[in-house]
């Protein structure tokens, strides 16, 4: 997308989805669910189940996919996703996500995929597993396949998903450059643009000739803004006519952008970044007892041995839940009291177990009606599914149509 759209607007369409690892934690929930359930109110939202992904490292544990697909459903709709306001669906329910993988991979150069520098990174992580597959190489593209059959604007990704993003908008590109071409294209968008009608078809041209002369951004936006009002105009005729405000080519595939979110900065119970793997996480469904136990026993300040030794805040881990969880005047009294030795640590940590188990007590009450009756479970992803799944069936007719296989 261009520059000139730089900001969400009411309407545009986020993708996000996540691979299946089971039970979700607290981490996720502040470093991801939290903004999915804030971006739902704003936006047009498509979450999905990555479960092919998972496949992409995890091949050979393929008996824990299930299970792990539906627990962590639950805790999205636990943390508050609507699936009145987002769709919630399965990618391997879509067959169109590698379809699209499949003609993207065609004219992919290999380079793009060996320089993606989580390829590198998640290879040295993983080395007790064989990732010399096909599979593990070509993820981004169906990172990128995922993204791009629903024309999705916005993808909300951290820093260090951001190359992954930047790949899609090049795939996007080459695509486009590739299949945009069509024959009679001018004559195409000029008949696209009538159906706009008199007056809206006048105003088109106007702006796009401010655009193309003047660079003005402000007519790009409003000539896109145009197309997209016009009811009249088939999906075809759309892609005519962005492509034709661009320069002269059918856009067939959306470039996104990335909708940066901010780092998680939720600790572990070690201090570190929270993680299954690191054995330091506390579910977001975790029974308060175990909370209580957890928080309790985590490690503090070494300095403090005895009740009566003044700690450092800022090397204690429990104060860094704090500043997730408190408020200033109750970081001021940890911190104080600490460097006095006016508090114990097991005081210190008491606010901070009451904040969590403040903010679990929803969760729990959400997930129960589902665990309750699984069906609502999957009524909820099989209607999610269905809606995916009309707008992956408009991309691929057009992708089709584009690349030359809508013969009979």
């Amino acid at each position: 997308m261009s520059s000139a759209h730089s900001t969400p607007k009411t309407g545009d369409r986020v993708l996000s989805g996540m691979r299946p690892t089971g039970a979700l934690h607290l981490g996720h929930y502040h470093g991801a669910l939290r903004n999915w359930v804030r971006l739902q109110e704003q936006l047009e939202c498509f979450y999905f189940v990555a479960d092919w992904h998972a496949l992409t490292t995890h091949y050979e544990s393929r008996e824990v996919i299930e299970s792990n697909v539906w627990e962590m459903v639950i805790d999205w709709l636990a943390a508050g996703i609507d699936p009145a306001r987002a769709t919630v669906f399965l990618q391997s329910r879509l067959p169109e996500h590698a379809e699209l993988f499949t003609l993207l991979a065609m004219g992919t150069p290999l380079g793009w995929l060996e320089r993606v520098p989580t390829y590198k990174d998640q290879q040295e992580k993983l080395s007790d597993k064989d990732l010399s597959t096909y599979g593990f190489l070509g993820y981004p593209l169906l990172q990128a396949a995922d993204i791009l059959i629903y024309r999705a604007a916005w993808v909300p990704v951290g820093e260090d998903q951001v190359p992954h993003v930047e790949l899609t908008r090049e795939v996007a590109r080459r695509f486009n450059h590739l299949y945009g071409r069509e024959p009679g294209f001018e004559e195409k968008a000029t008949d696209a643009a009538r159906r706009l009608g008199g007056k809206a078809a006048k105003r088109y041209a106007e702006l796009r000739t401010r655009w193309q002369q003047q660079g003005d951004a402000q007519a790009l936006a409003e000539a896109r803004a145009l197309v997209d009002a016009g009811a009249s105009l088939s999906a075809a005729d759309r892609d005519r006519l962005a492509g034709w405000l661009e320069g002269g080519q059918r856009t067939v595939l959306v470039e996104p952008q990335a909708l940066l979110t901010e780092a998680s900065r939720l600790p572990g119970m070690d201090g570190q970044k929270m993680s299954k793997s690191y054995g330091n996480a506390i579910a977001m469904r975790e029974a308060p007892e175990s909370v209580t136990k957890k928080i309790r026993t985590m490690p503090t300040d070494p300095a403090r041995v005895r009740r009566t030794d003044p700690g450092e805040p800022t090397r204690c881990p429990v104060f860094q839940l704090h500043h997730v969880y408190s408020d200033k005047a109750t970081q001021d009294w940890a911190a104080a009291g600490c460097r006095s030795a006016g508090i114990g640590c097991l005081e210190c940590k008491q606010p901070v177990i009451d904040a969590v188990l403040a903010e679990q007590a929803p969760f729990h009450e959400r997930a129960q009606p589902y665990l309750d009756a699984p069906r609502l479970l999957r009524d909820i992803v099989d209607a999610g599914c269905d809606r995916a799944r009309a707008v992956a069936q408009e991309t691929m007719r057009e992708v089709r149509d584009a690349v030359g296989l809508s013969y009979r």
